[in-house]
Formats: C-alpha cells, structure tokens, sequence
C-alpha cells in the first residue's frame, strides 16, 4: 500500500482534530509515532504534523481536508456584524 502525505500542521491539536474528522468520513489516516518528536511527547518538528492516508484515498482526503481547515479560518475569525459601533 502505498501512503500519501496530503498536508503538514503546524498545530498539534489541529491535526489531531482533522485525523478524527479524516476517520469520521471514512478515510483511513495513518497514526502513529509521527505524531510528536521521538522522546518528546507532543512536541512536533518544524515541518509540523504529516496527515498521512493511502494513496488511493488522497485525493478525495485533501480536498476534505482543504474543505476543514478553510471551515476552520472562519470559525476563527471574529463576527464584525455583531460588535456595536
């Protein structure tokens, strides 16, 4: 089987957040020790968190993916319409 890395997360939580979601839609992410620096418990190297799925999956997991974590932008930012002036 061969394994594709569909994105790399800077945010630990974030990445564990898309992998449950991944699963959730019946995709199937690789888990593992890639999650976290060797020794280091949730530490994460510079390059962030790989989302790792098979091949055959990644194409329609990214887009999901891509999908989340624009969902995710707008969660984030803050509702002008509902501040007073």
């Amino acid at each position: 089987m061969s394994l594709t890395t569909i994105a790399k997360i800077d945010d630990l939580g974030e990445a564990r957040l898309l992998i449950l979601a991944l699963k959730s839609h019946g995709f199937h992410p690789i888990e593992g020790n890639e999650v976290g620096l060797a020794g280091f418990a949730g530490a994460i190297g510079p390059s962030g968190v790989p989302i790792v799925v098979p091949g055959s999956e990644a194409e329609d997991a990214k887009l999901l993916l891509d999908s989340l974590r624009e969902d995710f932008k707008k969660e984030s930012i803050p509702d002008q319409s509902d501040q007073e002036t």
